[in-house]
């Protein structure tokens, strides 16, 4: 195909693909897809410049905005970015805007001589180039001032305040005109409705809405609940929660915002860089992400974009890459733009979450609770930072909504350690009279049993107690960490003690035979003493631990909580009737009917009874004090740790803060009152809290601070 035809052809299909993310909310093909298409497009109109169209879509800026919403024309244009996808194209990126500012001040003295009858020939023009940005600029032309900031995953919007009050909020559209929804946005809680007094007579704030995480699980656990299909991403699920006709649907999807620019500005402070402006937009009640980050050389900027890549799937909300801006306000004026993107800004694409490849086949897992779970056998392909042959398809249903088919081309995602899922099929790519996938009758073990769906739940269950995949599963989930922190007892081993006959149900972890296992190959004497040592410490743990690790269905860490809470016994609990567990605040009728069924089977009684005589704890911990008979000296305060502490276990020390009224969130931000350091701490923790200006505590200052509430 010739360069005009395919420059036809490309341009056709990315418009179609903007129109399907920015206005429908339903993009059919991942964005490093989409990026391969316009890079595609850039390299054509370079190379054939005299084919370039002035409608093309690397001319212009997202779509054109629906008709469900009034339109609202930008008074100045919300442009996009360029992009960059490796170091060179970053330091490529500051050499352009390093020889547009030489070029600007070079014309600019030519132009101020030739007014004062001075003729510099263009010789002696590019001669002078070093005395005149020396001479005439305000900055030297090395762009050592740059502002590092997230790229999230979300929609561009517009918040317009007159008298700092919010007037009008639109999304970004084509640049030049939006849609009004303004109704919509005064439903999310991080927007201010007012600003405080002095605020500018106009302040147009630019920024990104996006689903925070939690959210996003939460609405999928909703539809899961009602037997509805899961949502695929919390950046289309923002983008269609916020483009709602009714706000009361927006209000209850839990969207926030960060703000990251202004528009039309008038009255105010004077501002003259970048990262001043956003520290005055915080003063201001707006929300400024704080990972946002000024820095003095390209180098930094880099290692900003590395520290990106690192913390990527640690924050509590999707990026997909960085922006890296010139800081002072008159370089960015100086430099301009171009048609769709400003020369002063370009986005650093992380490498993406999502790609396609071919779906072999589907099989079923089975779980530890019986749950038949399909999942996609792949062409092995790198996305999320690794690489990946099999993927979650969550159940019947979902495989049938998805309409994924054995031989189809499909969209795989990936973020950070949550198991990959594919999202969908791309039709364009699948073969003629590709049959759908039946889900199978019987279960993949030897025993082959039925599987079977149960009332209103969308997944299939084996029921066969003896299914040797669900003792695997019932070991594993028993020993995790939330559990009875078994180290030492993974998958492999749990698979090999099964396969020795050394274990036949949970109860037998404690019988193990260490003789014949340290007979096994891979058995070192160190290592049977580890195993040994972790199983024994494993009778310590808590009531609502060993009521995890027992696995009974509907029954999830926190209400394991409350039934110890509540009772104080396993023996307790094992005795009282379906009415007594479901008076428990916290426990409805279903769960408590699993309860009582679960210990009303023989299998399951005699597991408690090999605990029992293993010695396990069944006692709420009589060392633990009630929050309430201790002092709540850290009422208010949010107290962050990272690494060991002696003295605590990893859910000890949290337990330790709540209960003295404080919080124990997962990460530091501007509203962390300390960071408590033990050994072994997280970099990425102590860095920021350095950044931030947050105290850091070792042990010693952490005792004083749950006994006194003081930051010593």
């Amino acid at each position: 195909m010739d360069a005009e035809n395919r420059i036809a052809e490309l341009i056709e299909r990315i418009r179609y693909h903007d129109q399907l993310y920015h206005t429908d909310d339903a993009p059919e093909i991942p964005d490093a897809d989409y990026d391969r298409l316009k890079r595609e497009l850039l390299e054509l109109e370079a190379a054939h410049p005299e084919l370039a169209r002035p409608d093309s879509p690397t001319q212009t800026v997202g779509a054109d905005p629906s008709t469900l919403f009034a339109p609202v024309e930008h008074r100045m244009p919300m442009m996009s970015l360029d992009n960059a996808f490796d170091r060179g194209e970053l330091n490529a990126w500051i050499d352009r805007a390093q020889r547009r500012l030489i070029a600007v001040r070079t014309r600019r003295a030519a132009e101020e001589a030739n007014s004062q009858g001075v003729l510099l020939l263009a010789g002696e023009e590019k001669r002078a180039e070093g005395e005149v940005t020396a001479e005439t600029g305000a900055t030297s032309v090395k762009l050592d001032n740059l502002v590092c900031e997230l790229k999230f995953d979300g929609l561009a919007v517009s918040l317009r305040y007159e008298n700092g009050v919010l007037v009008q909020a639109a999304t970004r559209g084509n640049g030049r005109v939006g849609e009004d929804i303004t109704a919509n946005i005064l439903t999310l809680k991080p927007v201010p409705h007012r600003l405080p007094a002095g605020a500018p007579q106009v302040l147009e704030v630019r920024g990104e809405v996006y689903m925070p995480l939690a959210a996003f699980d939460a609405l999928n656990a909703q539809q899961d609940a009602e037997g509805k299909p899961r949502y695929a991403n919390p950046r289309n699920t923002a983008a269609g929660s916020l483009r709602q006709k009714d706000p009361s649907i927006t209000a209850t999807r839990g969207l926030s915002m960060w703000c990251y620019s202004v528009g039309e500005v008038q009255g105010g402070p004077e501002l003259a860089t970048h990262s001043a402006t956003l520290e005055y937009l915080d003063s201001l009640g707006l929300p400024v992400n704080p990972e946002t980050t000024a820095v003095e050389s390209v180098d930094a900027a880099w290692q900003f974009v590395e520290q990106c890549e690192a913390m990527r799937h640690d924050l509590p909300y999707e990026i997909d890459g960085a922006v890296i801006k010139v800081d002072h306000l008159d370089l960015q004026q100086e430099l301009g733009s171009t048609s769709r993107a400003p020369r002063w800004a370009v986005a650093y694409k992380l490498p993406p979450e999502e790609k396609t490849t071919k779906l072999f086949d589907i099989h079923v897992s089975i779980g530890s609770k019986g749950k038949a779970t399909p999942f996609a056998v792949l062409e092995p392909v790198f996305v999320g930072g690794s690489t990946v042959a099999m993927a979650t398809l969550h159940n019947e249903d979902q495989v049938r909504e998805k309409d994924v088919r054995p031989g189809d081309t499909v969209v795989v995602r990936k973020a950070g350690d949550v198991i990959p899922e594919v999202l969908g099929p791309v039709l364009a790519d699948r073969p003629s009279g590709l049959p759908e996938w039946v889900f199978p009758e019987v279960c993949p073990c030897p025993h082959r049993a039925e599987l079977k769906r149960e009332g209103d739940d969308a997944a299939h269950y084996c029921r066969f107690l003896q299914c040797p995949e669900q003792l695997r599963g019932w070991i594993e989930h028993f020993a995790a960490r939330n559990a009875l922190d078994i180290e030492h007892l993974g998958e492999q081993r749990v698979r090999q003690f099964i396969d020795l006959g050394l274990i036949a149900d949970v109860g037998d972890i404690y019988t193990l035979d260490f003789d014949l296992i340290g007979q096994q190959e891979g058995f070192g004497e160190l290592s049977v003493a580890n195993l040994a040592t972790a199983i024994e410490a494993s009778k310590q743990q808590t009531l609502a631990r060993l009521l995890v690790g027992l696995n009974i269905r509907h029954l999830g860490d926190t209400t394991c909580e409350v039934l110890a809470e509540a009772f104080g016994h396993l023996d307790r609990i094992m005795e009282a009737s379906v009415d007594d567990l479901a008076e428990v605040d916290g426990i409805g009728p279903v769960i408590a009917g699993s309860v009582h069924e679960f210990f009303r089977s023989e299998v399951n009684q005699d597991i408690i009874e090999k605990l029992r005589a293993a010695g396990l704890n069944f006692a709420e911990d009589s060392d633990q004090i009630e929050a309430e008979a201790l002092p709540q000296t850290l009422e208010g305060m949010t107290i962050v740790v990272t690494g060991g502490l002696e003295g605590y276990t990893r859910d000890g020390v949290g337990a330790a803060i709540k209960a003295r009224g404080g919080k124990s969130p997962g990460s530091v931000s501007s509203k962390t009152t300390a960071l408590v350091v033990g050994e072994n701490p997280g970099a990425s923790k102590l860095d920021k809290a350095e950044k931030l200006g947050v105290p850091v505590l070792d042990g010693a200052q952490f005792e004083q601070l749950l006994e006194t509430g003081v930051i010593a």
